[in-house]
């Protein structure tokens, strides 16, 4: 009998220890699950809460920085062309001035044939004539004109607008352009006879 209820206690024992190792991998693994539940609603939250917004807006802030060095770049580049436009005019300072001047030649300029010439030398075309050439590009007003900006102008006492003369702006309240005796030739802008004629401004650059 002893025996007996030896080998039946240790069953019973073995029977409990056997459910308690059951049992305490059930509360192991509902734990893990509980702590995965929890994770994933915490990550919902988080989007909820616009943590994906802050990675989009992250991205954009990425992308607007790229542009603006684009935009950079680009701004560098028309400034460079607009070097080369002042410095192929000035190659031509002090050639005569004649109107109705063949854009074949270079002896003899009047005002929109050499600014066909000096924009053809670095790459940019326009048309020949000053009223054709004020239609192309981007109109600019006086107060936002660059270096390369071509210049408008009526002309001097009229108060008609129509294109009678254009010149390049040189920067440093200069204009590059030609006109009678001095021929191609540099001259002040702002408080003089120019600015008074002025019509508006192009950016073809």
């Amino acid at each position: 009998m002893t025996k007996r209820n030896w080998k039946g206690t240790t069953t019973t024992v073995v029977a409990i220890l056997m459910g308690t190792s059951l049992l305490m991998n059930g509360q192991a693994y509902a734990a893990s699950e509980t702590s995965l539940t929890s994770t994933n609603e915490q990550f919902d939250q988080m989007v909820q809460d616009g943590t994906n917004i802050d990675l989009t807006a992250n991205e954009e802030s990425t992308s607007v920085s790229n542009q603006n060095k684009q935009s950079d770049g680009n701004t560098a580049f028309s400034s460079d062309i607009a070097d080369q436009v002042i410095s192929e005019g000035m190659k031509y300072k002090g050639v005569p001035y004649k109107f109705g001047s063949s854009k074949k030649t270079t002896r003899t300029f009047d005002c929109s044939s050499f600014t066909q010439r000096v924009f053809k030398e670095v790459g940019v075309s326009l048309p020949r004539d000053s009223r054709q050439q004020s239609k192309v590009g981007q109109k600019v007003s006086k107060d936002q004109l660059q270096k390369g900006d071509l210049v408008f102008f009526r002309s001097y006492g009229s108060s008609s607008s129509r294109i009678t003369h254009v010149a390049i702006y040189a920067g440093d309240n200069k204009l590059l352009h030609t006109y009678g005796k001095p021929g191609v030739t540099t001259t002040k802008f702002k408080g003089t006879s120019w600015e008074k004629r002025f019509e508006l401004g192009r950016r073809v650059i």
